[in-house]
């Protein structure tokens, strides 16, 4: 059977150079009505949590979370995905620094009206500033990341950084470090303490 991850294959390897017959079936076939656009899967993690926490199953709801490799690869995807292609319905996550590309990329495919959410610098700031400095610290001792930020922070680098930013930082020097935080920071919020871009984007679907 058919699932909403057999789709995001079929929309990464049409957006590769592949064949868009697999996606079109796969779209028509689940269905799908709107596709959320993420950079990476760091962000899909930290999208997707919140989503299951709220009692809610995107894919049974026709919505499909997508990484992208990358903000300037949201052209591509909306030109396959949007108005030009398969005439979903697009949103999603994007860091202020990049929305530039979401912004051109949208306009291109004749996407603009789509509504993206921007995070103030990115979902990792986003989700350190509503948890706060010293809970995010306790989470990376739960997870036994303690000593690698001890180290971490001892460097030349980092000194006249604020916490914030230090912890934003670390969470991207190792791979797969901010997928595995993405799911640990979002599953440590209250209900009350979502960030506002990820909280507008969940309201919204």
């Amino acid at each position: 059977m058919a699932d909403m991850g057999a789709f995001r294959e079929a929309v990464t390897a049409w957006a590769a150079g592949g064949p868009g017959g697999p996606a079109r079936e796969l779209a028509a076939r689940l269905p799908v009505r709107a596709v959320v656009l993420l950079e990476g899967p760091s962000d899909a993690a930290a999208v997707s949590s919140p989503a299951a926490r709220r009692g809610r199953d995107l894919a049974a709801e026709g919505v499909c979370v997508l990484p992208m490799g990358g903000a300037m690869s949201v052209g591509r995807f909306a030109h396959l995905l949007g108005p030009p292609g398969l005439g979903l319905r697009l949103t999603g996550l994007c860091d202020e620094a990049e929305s530039r590309f979401y912004t051109r990329g949208l306009e291109r495919a004749g996407a603009a009206r789509q509504e993206f959410f921007v995070c103030a610098a990115d979902l990792e700031d986003e989700l350190i500033r509503a948890l706060g400095v010293t809970r995010v610290a306790e989470l990376v001792r739960a997870e036994g990341d303690l000593r690698a930020l001890q180290t971490f922070l001892r460097q030349p680098a980092q000194q006249g950084r604020t916490s914030e930013q230090q912890l934003r930082r670390f969470l991207g020097t190792k791979k797969g470090r901010k997928i595995h935080y993405g799911r640990v920071l979002v599953e440590a919020l209250d209900h009350d303490r979502v960030p506002t871009p990820l909280d507008a984007l969940l309201t919204s679907l």
